[in-house]
């Protein structure tokens, strides 16, 4: 489903989102609907954080030009320190420029990073070798962010003006964004770093008792188990149940974690055929 039009279906049942705080969304209408969607990730940690409040700051200093301030620094401190090596960080506005820049740091292969992601023996991934990561911060005002997370080995190609040259050569340039929005970043990745020792397993599978029925379930992560062709009907089902999924088959929804398991219920009670 297009995204101009699941919001349109949101609009319709429920009017104007109100207020948005952790799991959920607080409507004109007096329903509160919990969000699986979470701008397709970018508010996996929840609607209102400490992220909020240091941007809320910065700007109130007025940093919201595009000149270098602490706040850069802060930034890929914080990128090195949840992909646990030294980084050299270049934020770019669209995914596909993201990974062009990428492949010309790294011929072989590009890594992405997922919140809460698992490798295959259930641990934790370990990027801390890995020469190349695009991630982008999970909070929701990055929509247009991409950052590509260079491996520093203390080698003369490692820095910062060797890669700066390789992306002039290649004739793509990195993005500047305001300090207020890099200190946002850097403390929603420590949020983050700090949310994935709290939330594990047992965080996720409480939900499985109506949530395997429809999704196929990666940690925190649920893949739709019926055809893409059932799958906007299932979206639409869902809103009728107060729950707003992922619009877009290929795009995972994710569990409400630190979520009452009643949240659903009404779906629970009106199962959804495919």
């Amino acid at each position: 489903m297009e995204i101009k039009k699941y919001y349109e279906e949101i609009h319709k049942r429920f009017g104007n989102i109100r207020r948005a705080r952790g799991n959920f969304l607080y409507t004109q209408k007096n329903v509160r609907i919990t969000d699986l969607y979470r701008e397709e990730g970018r508010a996996i940690l929840g609607w209102g954080n400490g992220a909020y409040t240091i941007f809320k700051n910065t700007l109130n200093k007025g940093l919201a030009g595009s000149f270098v301030t602490a706040s850069r620094a802060r930034l890929e401190k914080a990128v090195s320190d949840i992909l646990n090596s030294k980084r050299k960080i270049f934020v770019f506005s669209k995914k596909e420029i993201a990974l062009q820049a990428s492949l010309i740091f790294c011929k072989e292969s590009v890594a992405f990073f997922k919140p809460f992601a698992k490798n295959a023996q259930g641990e934790p991934i370990d990027f801390s070798a890995t020469k190349c990561v695009v991630l982008y911060p999970p909070l929701p005002w990055t929509k247009d962010i991409f950052i590509v997370a260079v491996l520093c080995d203390g080698s003369e190609n490692s820095c910062g003006e060797y890669f700066s040259e390789q992306l002039k050569q290649a004739r793509i340039s990195a993005q500047p964004i305001s300090p207020a929005l890099e200190a946002a970043a850097s403390r929603s990745f420590y949020d983050l770093i700090s949310a994935q020792k709290d939330f594990c397993e047992k965080d996720f599978f409480i939900y499985d008792k109506i949530l395997v029925k429809y999704w196929r379930r990666e940690g925190c992560y649920l893949r739709p188990k019926m055809s893409p062709e059932k799958y906007d009907d299932f979206v639409l089902h869902c809103l009728d149940c107060a729950i707003a999924i992922s619009p877009e088959c290929a795009v995972d929804s994710i569990v409400p974690f630190g979520a009452d398991e009643g949240v659903f219920r009404k779906l629970e009670k009106s199962a959804f055929e495919f």
